[in-house]
């Protein structure tokens, strides 16, 4: 259930930057969508309800035309490139990866401009021309082929470094314990986190704040964090939910 009081230190936050004239930008990412679900189903009735834009990272390898048709009246969704197929292709003893240095770059960057494509083709309404990296790491040396392949931008975890060959597009506060329950983590924690990236903006950030969710794995706790998180902002003068699409615009 949701603890109201918990939600104090966000409403406060939220109240100074209204008392600013200030405006803070959030956007929505979910990862590892393939076809319908009533998962999805859940996520997307959520989100069309609170009208939270939302972008579904989708793995091209694993998916085809039951989403892509169930995603074709969804206005407020878009649709960006998870990888290829989300296989790890990295060793026993390192961090889960598939766009590593563990195969030749030429085959790597080939499966993405697959998945480009493929996924261009799928959604041409609700196509982002954005990498989601499956487990959020790329090696650095494939970063700088990315806009020859059509990528506008990439979509990584943690507060951005600007000034590299692609814009970034990052999410920085995830909701599921993946180290733990592999549920939905604290709403303590999560809504410290949200107040410690507003603050951040506050001093001075432009980058927007986003939201990491992954829709087959939420529980209970998850779903009433996500609930209860739409209903906290969706209202609040101070903030704005906005669509990835409109985000990349310079």
């Amino acid at each position: 259930m949701t603890d109201m009081t918990s939600w104090e230190p966000l409403r406060r936050e939220l109240d100074r930057w209204q008392a600013a004239g200030r405006v803070a930008r959030l956007w929505l990412r979910d990862d590892d969508a393939i076809e319908p679900t009533p998962d999805l189903e859940r996520l997307l009735a959520l989100t069309g309800e609170s009208k939270v834009p939302l972008t579904l990272a989708v793995i091209p390898g694993l998916t085809g035309e039951p989403l892509a048709a169930r995603l074709a009246a969804e206005a407020g969704v878009t649709v960006a490139v998870h990888g290829w197929s989300h296989s790890n292709h990295a060793g026993p003893e390192r961090k889960k990866q598939e766009l590593g240095s563990d195969r030749p770059a030429e085959i790597v960057l080939g499966e993405l401009g697959d998945g480009f494509r493929l996924l261009q083709r799928l959604h041409p309404a609700r196509f982002l021309p954005v990498l989601v990296p499956p487990w959020n790491r790329i090696d650095a040396t494939l970063i700088p082929a990315l806009p020859d392949l059509g990528f506008a931008a990439l979509s990584v975890y943690g507060r951005a470094r600007q000034g590299g060959p692609i814009p970034l597009l990052n999410t920085h506060v995830d909701i599921i314990d993946w180290h733990g329950t592999r549920g939905g983590r604290s709403e303590a924690e999560l809504v410290a986190e949200l107040v410690a990236e507003l603050r951040d903006r506050f001093a001075g950030s432009d980058e927007p704040i986003g939201v990491l969710t992954h829709h087959l794995v939420h529980d209970a706790a998850a779903w009433d964090f996500l609930s209860a998180l739409f209903a906290a902002t969706g209202r609040h003068p101070a903030v704005h939910w906005s669509a990835a699409s409109a985000l990349l615009k310079p």
